[in-house]
């Protein structure tokens, strides 16, 4: 299995840090039959993939075997975000059937934290995470990986979050502070529903920590420091949270 290096990741700060031990704690105690969960948000540039990264990483952190699969086959930012340089395969080549597992899932610098990048962009996305294949990999992970975290389009753009929701056991929505609607997010939490995924909750992204609109340390609502200018991390509420 080839190695990916993160030549682009930069160390959170401590409050940030500590954020994501505690949405770790949380998706931990939301049972021990979640194991595979879809990442989905709203619209684009919301923070989905960095919080899903970010939370894959505080899994390896602790000691747990986790895979990110990277299943936004239509704008991915991933590579190109953390530097690894050029990603020869990944899920578009594994799921059209032009390259193996192996050849697509990827060692990382992180210990005990794999990925599989979202390889080129395709004309036909959704098509792909409906296949056999797709099932096939998800059924991989579960068997080789303590915790597996899907990395998917905005549900409020296409459909592709739904269609792997049905691979996962929980789902969660990344919101940006101030950036849509409540009505905006119950809709796409009703699209999620209809796959029967177990929605765990909401991420509160990119929250202005300094004007006091959201308190520091409020214990399931919001909070938790500051990552430069905005907090990366803000809340994990419960389903049917605003």
């Amino acid at each position: 299995m080839a190695k990916v290096l993160f030549e682009g990741r930069k160390e959170l700060d401590y409050r940030v840090n500590e954020a994501y031990k505690s949405l770790r704690t949380n998706v931990q105690f939301s049972g021990t039959d979640v194991q595979v969960i879809d990442f989905t948000s709203c619209t684009p540039n919301e923070g989905k993939s960095s919080v899903s990264f970010n939370l894959a990483v505080s899994f390896a952190d602790s000691g747990k075997r986790v895979v990110m699969i990277d299943a936004d086959m239509r704008k991915s930012v991933l590579a190109g975000r953390y530097k690894v340089g050029g990603v020869e395969a990944g899920l578009a080549h594994y799921l059209s059937g032009q390259k193996t597992l192996d050849e697509v899932c990827l060692k990382t610098d992180i210990e005990g934290m794999d990925i599989i990048f979202s390889g080129p962009f395709v004309p036909n996305p959704a098509e792909l995470l409906e296949s056999q294949n797709f099932h096939d990999l998800v059924q991989y992970c579960r068997e080789h990986y303590d915790y597996v975290l899907i990395d998917t389009p905005p549900l409020g753009s296409v459909i592709d979050s739904a269609i792997v929701a049905k691979e996962c056991d929980g789902a969660i929505i990344v919101i940006e502070a101030d950036a849509v609607s409540y009505r905006f997010v119950q809709n796409v939490k009703n699209q999620l529903a209809k796959s029967d995924v177990k929605i765990l909750g909401t991420v509160l992204n990119k929250v202005p920590m300094g004007n006091g609109k959201y308190g520091y340390g409020k214990y399931g609502k919001y909070g938790y420091g500051k990552y430069g200018e905005y907090g990366d991390y803000g809340a994990y509420g419960h389903d049917g949270d605003k």
